[in-house]
């Protein structure tokens, strides 16, 4: 018995329609022709020295108890733009903020933040709750993000409330999407979450 479509073949679904559907991840990505899996994921990190990373992480340390991160905004300029536009300077990539991208009727809308490097991309869905769907969303935009540049085989991309990030990959070529089973906090992860990221857009 062939199962029933979750996705209408007369509507159009943004990235944040996938943030509200009721599905399990891997349902709405079978959808896409992929399958899902939560696995702990060795990614990549610089060794590269990080000489201004004390100073943003105690800088965060002392700002947290001032800011109330009741709002994704709170959260995205309190805890991510800060940490982003570091790694942006350290590697000297392109920071995209709130990116749009099209790609049919199924796979539109806007990225939160996109990293662009000379060989690899990183894409970061910024959430105020919900990682669990937000990972959903992050994955399908991977799948958008694979059609618009088909020659990048392995997509890497994080979703984040601010102060918990997760991290997920897309290969292209086992038409699967993995999600990290750790999390990284900030600020007391926050070297390893630089190196990380750094890691995977210095990837060849």
């Amino acid at each position: 018995m062939s199962k029933t479509p979750i996705l209408q073949a007369d509507r159009t679904y943004k990235f944040s329609s996938y943030f509200e559907l009721p599905y399990e991840a891997e349902d709405i990505l079978a959808e896409f022709g992929y399958t899902f899996a939560r696995k702990r994921l060795f990614l990549p990190q610089s060794d590269r020295l990080l000489t201004q990373i004390p100073e943003l992480q105690q800088r965060i340390e002392e700002t947290l108890p001032l800011i109330r991160l009741s709002s994704e905004a709170a959260r995205r300029e309190t805890l991510i733009a800060p940490v982003l536009l570091e790694i942006a300077r350290y590697c000297q990539c392109q920071l995209r903020i709130e990116y749009p991208l099209q790609v049919n009727d199924r796979l539109k809308g806007i990225l939160d933040y996109l990293l662009r490097s000379q060989n690899q991309l990183l894409v970061i869905e910024a959430k105020n709750d919900d990682l669990t769907r937000g990972f959903t969303q992050l994955a399908v935009e991977l799948i958008a993000l694979s059609e618009w540049d088909s020659s990048l085989t392995c997509l890497y991309g994080a979703v984040t409330i601010g102060d918990i990030w997760i991290f997920g990959v897309l290969r292209q070529e086992e038409r699967k999407i993995e999600q990290d089973v750790r999390s990284l906090r900030v600020p007391d992860d926050l070297e390893i979450l630089v190196r990380t990221i750094i890691g995977i857009l210095e990837r060849e």
